[in-house]
């Protein structure tokens, strides 16, 4: 096969839990041009991902909202002439693109009805019991294509690594001190840390020792880390807001230790290698635990409701990510620091 599609999901810890299905491809089919159709959010972190050579925007929210822009998709998927697209996504609009394209080898999993625009229909495996990265990396292995290595993998560029160091320089953290990341968001409530926790974590850490703390973070979560930095007197750097995902990755990988809950930083910064301690609360680490690199500690406690994965958005207290105490993440940190 020459030309390769593969179509990509639309969360960040999810595109990262793909990335060892490029390097796959690349392997199996090592004159293949490889593609990757994703939406606009996610495109800065595939530009990391080790094995992509062209990334297709789908704006399925913006610029290809209308019947007509998804046509034009078509066509230009289309022109490219495709030998096989590899579906990650589980939606019917996207299999009917890659049907419409003409994509003679269509890839992927026999849901929502979509079986009769596959040529390859996989039965899919038990979501509930399987890591995400393996989810996806079944796609590829139904078809036959080897799969050597099973850990996400990231690249930083050295132009970007240089921009961090200037960055973290004009804050006052310079190359020599011990860097602790600190990532208090999440794309939804239930799985966040409490900011109290947080603020508490901090002062601790900016005490003890010499350490010096980043607070990491989209421009939704300024207010959070206002609210955590707040009742502090030494105040971390608080670069939310401030660097895109263009940079993170050199952030993470700068860092001796990340701190976050499960989110798409989390698995970025065990992609890049670095040492990363997970809390965890309504999500299973067996299920989208880190799969990079970088060691690892993840912390959960189980209150019941949490021995498989829970999606009860609405629930009062949220005690599964309360009972996370702050002296166990600062034991896992030193315990991680020090192996």
């Amino acid at each position: 096969m020459k030309r390769i599609l593969v179509v990509n999901v639309n969360w960040l810890g999810d595109v990262v839990f793909s990335s060892p299905i490029f390097k796959a491809l690349k392997t199996a089919y090592p004159e293949s041009k490889i593609s990757c159709l994703a939406v606009p959010r996610v495109r800065d972190v595939l530009e990391s991902v080790p094995g992509i050579d062209e990334i297709i925007v789908y704006d399925e929210e913006g610029s290809h909202r209308s019947p007509f822009a998804k046509l034009r998709l078509i066509h230009e998927l289309s022109q490219k002439k495709f030998d096989a697209a590899f579906l990650l996504h589980r939606s019917l609009t996207r299999a009917l693109f890659v049907f419409l394209a003409g994509i003679p080898r269509r890839i992927g999993y026999d849901t929502k009805g979509r079986g009769t625009f596959l040529t390859c229909r996989i039965k899919s495996p038990d979501e509930r019991k399987v890591h995400r990265c393996d989810y996806y990396l079944n796609v590829v292995e139904s078809f036959g294509v080897t799969v050597a290595g099973r850990a996400s993998s990231l690249m930083v560029d050295a132009p970007a690594e240089r921009e961090m160091r200037d960055t973290l320089r004009s804050y006052g953290v310079g190359e020599k001190d011990s860097l602790v990341v600190i990532h208090p968001g999440g794309n939804w409530d239930l799985k966040r840390w409490p900011a109290r926790h947080f603020t508490l974590l901090i002062e601790q850490l900016m005490t003890e020792g010499q350490r010096k703390v980043v607070i990491s973070g989209s421009s939704q979560d300024i207010p959070l880390a206002e609210t955590i930095i707040s009742q502090l007197t030494r105040k971390p750097v608080v670069l939310a807001g401030k660097i895109g995902l263009k940079k993170l990755p050199a952030l993470m990988k700068r860092a001796d230790c990340v701190v976050s809950a499960d989110s798409g930083p989390l698995h970025i910064a065990s992609s890049v290698g670095s040492r990363v301690v997970g809390i965890f609360g309504p999500t299973r680490p067996e299920i989208t635990g880190p799969r990079g690199g970088g060691r690892s500690v993840i912390l959960q406690h189980d209150v019941g409701c949490n021995r498989g994965p829970c999606y009860y958005l609405e629930c009062p207290d949220n005690t599964c990510m309360q009972a996370v105490s702050v002296d166990k993440v600062i034991h896992a940190i030193r315990q991680i620091q020090n192996q």
